[in-house]
């Protein structure tokens, strides 16, 4: 990984992908298949981050703050010529002094944010559990990308759930300041128990 923090390329997206999470991008502009290359050549990774709709291009405001620094575990040549990677999410970052090189390809000095963690299990968390393997059976695609899963790991079952609901970017960036598990879990609860009484006044 990048030990200087300084300087990181940058993949602007319209999903998420965050630290334990899996996603597979097509590759095919100029400065995209640049930036895979460096991280193979230099065994290193690059920034997933999340686009915002409200800011501007030519500012560089258009990418939020908080993005995840992720590494590629997969390629594979596409049928449409296009190249396959799948990425994993490693850490947590939070992304400043955001530059154009030459190339157009974003750049960002980073530094890590971490997780706090609990020894107390959430009393909603189980339920978040049952609903994922929901998820996943429904979607295989999505299954398949994880191997292994980590159902027992709070933290874990919370990121996916934070990648895969539809919600706006602004308030997936908000909830990953709070950088607690207690507080991913009731809101993501709290979801469910709206559509819950949604559908039981229809």
């Amino acid at each position: 990984m990048y030990q200087s923090q300084k300087q990181i390329p940058l993949f602007p997206l319209s999903s998420v992908v965050l630290p334990g999470g899996r996603m597979k991008l097509r590759i095919y502009e100029p400065r995209s298949l640049s930036m895979v290359k460096e991280a193979m050549k230099n065994n290193a990774g690059f920034i997933c981050a999340s686009l915002n709709s409200k800011g501007n291009t030519d500012e560089n405001t258009h990418i939020h703050p908080i993005g995840t620094i992720v590494e590629i575990v997969d390629f594979d040549a596409l049928n449409d010529g296009m190249l396959g990677i799948t990425v994993q999410g490693a850490r947590l970052v939070r992304i400043f002094n955001i530059t154009t090189d030459k190339t157009n390809l974003r750049r960002g000095d980073i530094e890590f944010l971490e997780h706090n963690s609990t020894l107390q299990t959430p009393e909603a968390f189980p339920v978040l559990v049952e609903k994922l393997k929901e998820v996943f059976e429904q979607f295989p695609e999505l299954e398949a990308l994880y191997p292994k899963k980590y159902y027992d790991d709070a933290s874990w079952v919370c990121l996916r759930w934070l990648e895969i609901l539809p919600l706006e970017a602004s308030v997936k960036q908000s909830l990953l300041t709070h950088q607690c598990h207690h507080v991913l879990t009731e809101y993501i609860a709290s979801l469910f128990e709206k559509e819950q009484m949604s559908k039981e006044t229809e």
